[in-house]
């Protein structure tokens, strides 16, 4: 990853994270950019492995989003992190962290903002249905509108209340409440009907960490 691409996913998160954010981002080995904030500090600095343990060292075990209470035998100090594999081909090239002094008790934002034409409108997460990479950008379907979001799958991802949404493909994110049904497909994956008559694919990569999360 260059300094181009860590200064731009900084750009983002700047935008959307509060403060008492701490920030680290990775490679699959390493850390490479560590920003710190005044309510909680890891003392990482770029060129640390990655612990075992930590937010970073699950995201990209799992392959997956996580958003996890750590204890403090990794740092030596207690945090909640959420940590994203960074994509690229299909290809996870390292993680983006956010580091907070204890759980976000509301989280960072309620809506989605997607544009129609030349106009915008605020969404509410429980109204979105599922999202869709298209063109860089985001796809974003709710019973009433269907419009784009600027930030691309993975960027957005970050900012979604894990406890509401799963990625179930490289492709899409789905809402939990709006999967209307789960039909199993060739080589152990799935295929979910959306509440809108969707059709979206669980890819083997995700089939695993998908059935866990839902308990089936």
């Amino acid at each position: 990853m260059d300094p181009k691409q860590i200064e731009e996913i900084m750009e983002i998160i700047k935008e959307f994270f509060p403060e008492n954010t701490s920030i680290a981002i990775s490679d699959t080995n390493e850390y490479l950019y560590y920003q710190p904030s005044k309510k909680v500090d890891l003392k990482i600095k770029p060129g640390d492995p990655i612990k075992e343990g930590s937010a970073a060292h699950k995201a990209l075990s799992y392959g997956q989003k996580i958003s996890s209470y750590i204890e403090p035998d990794v740092f030596g100090v207690a945090y909640y992190g959420m940590s994203i594999p960074l994509m690229e081909e299909g290809e996870t090239k390292g993680a983006i962290t956010a580091i907070f002094p204890q759980k976000p008790s509301a989280f960072l934002t309620n809506y989605i903002t997607i544009k129609i034409d030349d106009c915008w409108y605020p969404i509410k997460h429980d109204q979105v249905i599922y999202l869709e990479t298209q063109l860089r950008k985001t796809f974003v379907k709710t019973m009433t509108r269907e419009g784009y979001h600027r930030l691309n799958l993975s960027d957005l991802e970050l900012f979604l209340a894990p406890d509401s949404f799963i990625r179930c493909h490289r492709s899409y994110i789905v809402n939990i409440d709006y999967i209307d049904e789960i039909q199993p497909d060739s080589h152990s994956t799935f295929l979910l009907i959306m509440k809108d008559g969707t059709r979206i694919p669980v890819s083997q990569r995700y089939a695993s960490y998908f059935r866990r999360s839902l308990g089936f």
